[in-house]
């Protein structure tokens, strides 16, 4: 795997450490090559003695699957040299955005296309499933964190018909990892503890087209979202809390009915007992989405907050999870549902 110094890098290895199916092959790394992957990474104890490689394409083209976990800007070009037959599965953000226009105004590298996108349990349109896209695809790009867990959040009731395409609102919370492991004095221990903060705000994160153009796809229809993210005090873990007024006629019972029987064979997605509310300490670790959905019945809006570990589900989970369905593996192979407590 390319990356494999960075956090989203490690969480991927840990993973596949408990593979019943994938052997960890080379480990490449850029300003990290030539140290031990037990320096970088201590917690990857079978892996300690790893060397980490220059990541080049003769390094990876000799594996059946290839991981990107590499800055934006950095998979194309790589990825253009891996043969076909290869399985790359991207975690940056490369191939994620349809709109060539919507990645020039959010990104500052050229446009380098799309692949199919990879999150499984993305409702579309007419009972359709973003899973069928992904069976024996040899280019899967991975989500982003937040486009994860809004888009998890909100696309069964734009399925559904019961959502209006404007006035959605997305406040969201993350822990500092989802802002990778580059040192950075905002992000030191003595900024973040005992204090949350917002970025991003008035729609300039570039998350947003994602949102978007997700969400748009389940509608059958484009849609708007006011997205503002904020930082919280915690290593891993987003919650996200999204609104979005109701069409005429939806009630509460259509509203959790929709929810129910989106996710309701979902091995990941899970929409609580009504009065249980999503936390992120129930997620750490695992590749588990933990959803409630109500109804503010007096502003007739409707009201999901979801929970995931931005570093499992919102990325290395992701990524495992669509390499088991490109390769026609059990979808479920070696992603832990249970999460880390206390």
């Amino acid at each position: 795997m390319a990356g494999a110094s960075g956090y989203a890098g490690g969480e991927i290895l840990r993973l596949l450490l408990a593979h019943p199916r994938f052997e960890v092959g080379a480990v490449t790394a850029a300003s990290s090559a030539g140290e031990r992957l037990g320096d970088v990474h201590p917690h990857l104890v079978p892996l300690a003695d790893r060397v980490l490689d220059v990541t080049t394409a003769p390094t990876l083209s000799g594996h059946d699957v290839v991981f990107l976990a590499l800055p934006h800007g950095h998979s194309g070009a790589l990825a253009a040299q891996l043969p076909e037959s290869v399985v790359v599965i991207d975690c940056g953000a490369d191939f994620r955005l349809e709109s060539e226009a919507d990645w020039t105004t959010f990104y500052d590298t050229a446009y380098a296309g799309s692949w199919p996108y990879g999150l499984p349990e993305l409702r579309g349109p007419a009972g359709s499933v973003q899973r069928d896209q992904l069976a024996g695809a040899t280019r899967i790009a991975v989500p982003g964190c937040y486009p994860t867990g809004v888009s998890l959040a909100l696309a069964p009731g734009f399925a559904a018909g019961l959502l209006e395409a404007e006035d959605v609102v997305v406040v969201a919370a993350s822990g500092t990892s989802g802002a990778g492991r580059s040192l950075k004095p905002h992000l030191l221990g003595s900024e973040v503890m005992g204090s949350m903060s917002p970025y991003g705000v008035g729609g300039g994160h570039r998350h947003t087209p994602e949102i978007e153009q997700n969400l748009s796809r389940a509608a059958g229809e484009p849609v708007t979202v006011s997205f503002t993210p904020t930082l919280a005090p915690m290593p891993r873990g987003i919650l996200a809390t999204c609104t979005a007024r109701l069409r005429s006629g939806a009630d509460r019972a259509s509203v959790r009915a929709a929810w129910e029987a989106a996710y309701a064979d979902e091995p990941f997605v899970h929409v609580l007992p009504e009065g249980s509310w999503p936390a992120t300490a129930s997620v750490v670790g695992s590749n588990h989405v933990q959803l409630q959905v109500a109804v503010d019945e007096r502003l007739g809006r409707v009201v999901v907050v979801s929970a995931i570990d931005n570093l499992t589900k919102g990325t290395a989970g992701a990524a495992v999870q669509c390499a088991n369905l490109a390769l026609g593996l059990e979808e479920t192979l070696g992603l832990p549902i249970a999460g880390v407590a206390p």
